[in-house]
């Protein structure tokens, strides 16, 4: 119990781990609506992308999604990962929905806040980023 209530990090690396491979899952499954062509064109209606540049924007975001949903499932590229979401999902937290986080765009605005913990904490131990930059730091 004592390490229960301790300030110390309980299971931390398995933890951080899990969590970044969740969170991949969830935005490879966003991102694969960049291949439901319906869908895509249900967003291109919206107002912000009735503009030339609204079919690139669509697709833009939905390959940010599935590329760095992909690099977090492989914990490869994690902190470049972070930023393409904190971007990605600034933008939609913000213009699309009009920064309204604390109740209408929490869900977006939480993938941004989950993005900002791996990128300061990193990918954790169970990664590719380990294997491959642990050379390089030797």
């Amino acid at each position: 119990m004592n390490t229960f209530f301790s300030a110390t990090p309980l299971w931390q690396n398995a933890g951080l781990t899990l969590i970044r491979f969740i969170l991949g899952i969830f935005l490879i499954y966003h991102g694969l609506e960049i291949f439901d062509e319906a869908k895509m064109n249900e967003y291109i209606t919206w107002d912000p992308f009735k503009n030339s540049s609204g079919r690139f924007m669509v697709y833009a975001g939905k390959a940010a999604e599935l590329c760095a949903g992909i690099f977090f499932v492989l914990g490869l590229f994690t902190r470049l990962a972070s930023l393409i979401i904190i971007m990605t999902f600034l933008y939609i937290s913000f213009f699309l929905g009009n920064g309204k986080i604390w109740y209408e765009d929490q869900h977006p605005f939480l993938f941004v806040l989950l993005a900002l913990v791996f990128f300061f904490t990193g990918p954790g131990s169970f990664s590719l980023d380990k294997i491959i930059f642990r050379s390089r730091t030797k």
